[in-house]
């Protein structure tokens, strides 16, 4: 089932529980899916591939990170809170979290492969592991374990 038809059967899920949060979620990610189909439509292409629904999910949960990060900073813990049960319902439907060891261990596998020894080679790094970790593991935290593994 791809996303965009798990997404609709949530809707009408989400409407007969009466789930406001969760309506609003995935009403939020159908837009977007539908936003994007039209961007590529052009190309000749029909519908996203898996890897366009994970990067549109991806950047979904950080806007709402970002979000949580901006409402705490004004002190207004009812935005943050709403933001938090978004994120959590974003989540659902994107793979598993590495946890940090599984990470690092991907970067050492990925530092060995392209021989990097300093912090020069970064970039060396993390093109092949961001392709690696993309929606498994925040960015943020791959750029920072990359940077403390070649002393940079």
């Amino acid at each position: 089932m791809s996303l965009k038809d798990r997404i609709s059967e949530e809707i009408k899920t989400a409407m007969k529980a009466k789930d406001k949060v969760r309506l609003e979620t995935v009403r939020s990610i159908k837009k977007m899916i539908l936003e994007k189909e039209s961007s590529v439509r052009p190309s000749g292409q029909e519908g996203l591939t898996e890897a366009q629904e994970i990067e549109l999910l991806v950047q979904l949960a950080k806007q709402r990170r970002d979000s949580i990060a901006q409402y705490q900073q004004a002190n207004r813990p009812d935005l943050a809170d709403l933001e938090a049960q978004e994120l959590v319902i974003l989540e659902e439907y994107l793979p598993k979290q590495l946890s940090d060891d599984e990470i690092a261990a991907a970067i050492d596998q990925i530092i060995a492969q392209v021989g990097a020894t300093a912090a020069k080679d970064m970039g060396k790094v993390m093109g092949p592991a961001m392709q690696q970790l993309k929606g498994k593991a925040d960015g943020k935290k791959v750029q920072d374990l990359v940077k403390a593994k070649l002393g940079g």
